[in-house]
């Protein structure tokens, strides 16, 4: 199905819950208020096996502004004096979100805490602020008031700190807007440093969990751009770089995940697992394809591999459901990935500089999400 604007419907049997049984959890990246109010999210739960959902500001600023089922409650809302666009906006997406994480509390019972998670995410603007993502995080968690809410908290140089301090805490985190396997590993060890704490003071960690966003398509945007303009010198630098095209995300994103194998090999997280620690899960984000030349399920379909998430737009979950091809493919090929990235910088492309830039363009892209947001919220109903 194309995407549309409406909540996406399951069908009956289909290639997403083959993906569980390789062992990948499947999570939508989308909430609607018809998603939770008509049973669509419980019918993706019951046939296809969805096992979370995500959300960011772009995806309320959409949700809000096209649909119309939120006018009732805006109209209440802004009828009330003294409440700011924000206060507006928070008060209904907590609604949805408490929604949502109600409809996937069977999941996070049956799975033992696994999955069954929705992620609600702090302001982007204050992705390059510490201390005021730790109280705007803190003050979400508790507004929310579900154990199976995960904070989406940034995976900046700023961020990272606040991650440990929340895992310690004893607050779910989604690290969001990781695209650089750096930033990735300070991400997965700042939540091992947030267990130990907790562990130091003799609490329970076996209930916390984490994910760790890595993002996708993005890479390949950005790469792409690089190449193509590589190319325009001809020969072999030419072939070179058109053999890359395509290829730089995916190969990224292996080697983060022979990363996160190496983490939970060592001696350090090998204690917290003996404490009960549930590890921090790699999550696939931005999995949609942006070039039309690439097979619709391209990011689904070469990341597939067991103790990680993808979070899928509708769009992307129904052509996987149609059309996807499940196999282990994640630890397939990494050879070549090493090899891919070799060539890259051999062109003098830096992938360091794809990521810092991607990272900016990031948060400034949920940053001018966030303003449609609130105007959105603010105009008259």
């Amino acid at each position: 199905m194309a995407q549309t604007k409406s909540a996406p419907a399951a069908k009956t049997a289909n290639n997403l819950k083959a993906l569980s049984a390789l062992g990948q959890s499947v999570w939508l990246d989308y909430i609607r208020r018809d998603l939770l109010t008509t049973g669509a999210l419980a019918r993706l739960i019951e046939e296809d096996g969805l096992s979370g959902l995500t959300s960011n500001p772009s995806i309320f600023e959409k949700a809000i502004a096209d649909s119309p089922d939120y006018a009732p409650k805006l109209r209440e809302l802004k009828a009330k004096p003294g409440l700011s666009a924000m206060d507006i906006y928070e008060a209904v997406a907590i609604d949805d979100i408490r929604a949502a994480a109600d409809a996937l509390r069977p999941v996070y019972d049956k799975t033992k805490r696994r999955d069954g998670y929705v992620s609600m995410e702090v302001s982007p603007y204050l992705a390059r602020d510490t201390r005021s993502t730790l109280a705007e995080a803190r003050r979400l968690w508790k507004a929310v008031g579900r154990e199976n809410l995960m904070i989406k908290a940034p995976g900046t140089p700023e961020g990272i700190p606040a991650i440990e301090t929340l895992i310690s805490e004893g607050i779910n985190v989604n690290v969001t807007l990781l695209f650089s396997r750096e930033l990735y590993a300070k991400a997965a060890w700042a939540y091992a440093a947030g267990l130990e704490q907790r562990a130091a003071k003799g609490q329970d960690i076996s209930g916390i969990a984490g994910v760790a966003s890595f993002f996708v398509s993005r890479i390949d945007t950005a790469a792409d751009a690089r190449l193509a303009e590589a190319a325009k010198a001809g020969g072999e630098r030419a072939k070179t770089a058109e053999g890359l095209l395509g290829k730089v995300a995916i190969a990224n994103a292996k080697l983060a995940y022979a990363l996160y194998k190496d983490i939970i090999a060592d001696q350090r997280w090998r204690a917290l697992e003996a404490k009960g620690a549930m590890t921090q899960r790699l999550l696939w984000a931005s999995t949609s394809t942006k070039n039309p030349k690439y097979r619709d399920v391209l990011y689904l379909e070469e990341l597939i591999g067991r103790d990680t998430v993808n979070t899928v737009p509708p769009a992307t979950l129904d052509a996987f459901r149609d059309h996807g091809r499940a196999a282990a493919t994640l630890e397939q090929g990494l050879s070549e990935a090493k090899a891919q990235l070799a060539a890259l910088e051999s062109l003098g492309i830096s992938l360091n500089a794809i990521t810092d830039e991607v990272l900016f363009h990031g948060v400034k892209l949920f940053a001018d999400a966030f303003d449609k947001l609130l105007a959105a919220v603010g105009r008259p109903s």
